[in-house]
């Protein structure tokens, strides 16, 4: 398949547009949450892994405007000849950016997916490690339930697994497990 773009460019735009450490973590670890919910479902690990890579490449330039985060986005990936498979992904993690309803399995998992990384990072923080490997996967579940931690985690979004016949717990799981595959890209 041609997805308009390789992992390097892709990087290459991150590094030209997010220049907070954090935000770039976050994007790895949301291209690794999707891979691996890619690799669950037997779709296409490499278009999900660049969705979720690039799904917050505009995040510092909107801020907090939800009514503009992801449009810039578009007009660079669309620019760039990116899969629309990867733009449409993109573009509906932020449905109410687009006045349109999150339909497929990857805008699901993507809003999903980029979701409950803070929620596993906000839970490995509170470890006196400070590390991802330390996190056991009823932890992320414990902390799901106590809506205070991690307010900004939407619980309602990461719900979202189960439209997609993906349990809650079995989700927390696989994306604990796939972000401490990379614990090291996220300095934690």
């Amino acid at each position: 398949m041609d997805y308009g773009i390789t992992r390097e460019r892709a990087l290459e735009l991150l590094n030209l547009h997010l220049t907070n450490r954090n935000l770039y973590k976050h994007s790895l670890a949301s291209e690794a949450v999707m891979r691996a919910l890619a690799h669950h479902f037997d779709e296409d690990e490499e278009l999900w892994g660049l969705a979720g890579l690039l799904h917050d490449l505009d995040a510092e330039a909107t801020g907090d405007d939800l009514s503009a985060h992801t449009h810039q986005t578009v007009a660079v990936l669309r620019q760039e000849g990116v899969n629309e498979e990867i733009i449409d992904a993109i573009r509906m993690h932020n449905e109410h950016a687009h006045n349109d309803k999150r339909s497929k399995r990857i805008h699901h998992a993507l809003a999903a997916g980029e979701t409950i990384t803070g929620l596993i990072i906000a839970t490995a923080l509170v470890y006196p490690d400070k590390k991802l490997n330390s996190v056991k996967p009823k932890s992320v579940r414990k902390r799901y339930k106590e809506r205070l931690f991690a307010a900004g985690a939407n619980r309602e979004i990461i719900a979202e697994c189960e439209l997609i016949d993906l349990p809650l717990a079995d989700f927390c799981d696989l994306c604990l497990e796939a972000m401490q595959g990379i614990a090291a890209d996220l300095e934690l």
